[in-house]
C-alpha cells in the first residue's frame, strides 16, 4: 500500500523545486493526495478494514490541514495546486 520509490520520485520532481525537494508543502501535500487514492481503491475493495479506515481518516486530516496553511501562505499557488491534483475547495 505505500508508495513505490519511483512514484515518489515522479511525485518530487513534478511539484517539488528541484529532486531532493520532499519538505516543501506542495510536494507533501502531493503526496498525501497520491497515498489517499490508493488507500480509497483499498477500501472500495475490503470495506470491513477498520485500521486502513483510521489511517486514510488521519491522512485525510493531515492534507487539510497542510491546504490551509498553503492556503493562507500562498493563495495563488494553493489554487494552482488544487487545479493540478483535481481536488475541491
Amino acid at each position: 500500500m505505500a508508495l513505490s520509490k519511483e512514484r515518489i520520485a515522479e511525485i518530487v520532481k513534478e511539484f517539488g523545486a528541484n529532486e531532493k525537494d520532499t519538505g516543501s508543502t506542495a510536494v507533501q501535500i502531493a503526496l498525501l493526495t497520491e497515498q489517499i487514492r490508493e488507500l480509497t481503491e483499498h477500501m472500495k475493495v475490503h470495506k470491513h478494514d477498520y485500521h486502513s479506515q483510521r489511517g486514510l481518516l488521519k491522512l485525510v486530516g493531515q492534507r487539510r490541514g497542510l491546504l490551509d496553511y498553503y492556503n493562507r501562505i500562498n493563495r495563488e499557488a494553493y489554487l494552482e495546486l488544487i487545479a493540478k491534483l483535481g481536488l475541491r475547495r
